[in-house]
């Protein structure tokens, strides 16, 4: 089984999940691709979360491993569970979220296609409360399908260089992650050798930094039917941080000027030296005095 199915690794970091967890579990466990374990790496949970995930040892023969994490920000916890994992493939799966039947089974049929494809990724569902429809559409009408933000491609699906991705003229404008969120992407694990682990001083856009990362060393894949439901809700990490100051925006575009800069358009390298490069950063500077005399 492992030649043609190869292990994979479906890594849950999880924090006070109790709420939704079960049905990540659930969702785990009925995936149609036969070689997974499941890895959870928790951030000291102060409620029911590794009791709920402990209960499923006994509904499965699907090995399940839990860690406990000293928590040190998401992305340490994220990268904890990448290294505990056994798998040659990881299959990221919020607490929140769940994953379809076929949802490694359809990427690990694209990221089998080449042995050059590092990333697979897919579309996604919301997931609400009926009673919260309203408030979220403007947010699920703009963020719905990412993959039309990208300016350069008349079709996406399928598999293209990664350097084409960040090429693409639109790169730099929002929405910033046109990939999606963790749950829709399936990593082959020897990326994270080749580019490094998620970086932990970005707190919400350290996702799709490093895919960005990873465009830059492998091709990329994309299933274009929903693979994932993405769950909305007022509690879940993103609405937290909409309340805090983050320097998320800062710290994500000096890491494209720092690691990405000869890959872009050349209209986002131009905008990247405007903010970094100490010449023009001194003219913008010059040219703002001058203007307001």
């Amino acid at each position: 089984m492992s030649s043609t199915f190869p292990l994979v690794s479906i890594c849950i970091p999880t924090y006070n999940g109790a709420a939704y967890v079960d049905e990540a579990m659930e969702s785990a466990l009925k995936q149609d691709y036969p070689n997974v374990e499941i890895v959870v790496s928790d951030d000291g949970s102060l409620d029911d979360t590794v009791a709920i995930v402990e209960s499923f040892r006994a509904k499965t023969s699907i090995p399940i491993y839990v860690y406990i994490h000293t928590p040190s920000g998401i992305g340490a916890n994220w990268n904890h569970c990448v290294k505990k994992a056994k798998g040659e493939f990881i299959k990221f799966l919020f607490q929140d979220d769940v994953l379809y039947p076929n949802c490694i089974s359809e990427q690990m049929a694209l990221m089998q296609r080449d042995a050059e494809v590092g990333l697979v990724y897919g579309k996604r569902d919301f997931l609400y409360a009926p009673a919260e429809r309203e408030p979220l559409e403007p947010f699920m009408a703009y963020y719905g399908d990412l993959h039309q933000y990208w300016d350069s491609f008349s079709e996406v699906a399928g598999i293209r260089e990664g350097r084409q991705y960040l090429r693409d003229p639109q790169f730099l404008n929002s929405p910033k992650n046109k990939v999606g969120e963790p749950t829709v992407v399936l990593l082959r694990k020897a990326v994270f050798e080749q580019v490094g682990y998620f970086d932990t001083k970005l707190e919400q856009a350290l996702d799709c930094e490093f895919w960005y990362r990873v465009m830059s060393r492998y091709k990329v894949g994309f299933v274009e039917v929903p693979l994932a439901g993405f769950r909305l809700h007022q509690a879940q990490a993103s609405n937290v941080n909409k309340t805090r100051d983050l320097p998320d925006r800062t710290l994500l575009y000096q890491r494209y000027y720092q690691k990405l800069f000869w890959y872009l358009h050349p209209k986002c390298q131009l905008k990247l030296l405007k903010l970094y490069h100490p010449f023009f950063k001194a003219l913008v500077n010059f040219k703002r005095q001058f203007y307001a005399r």
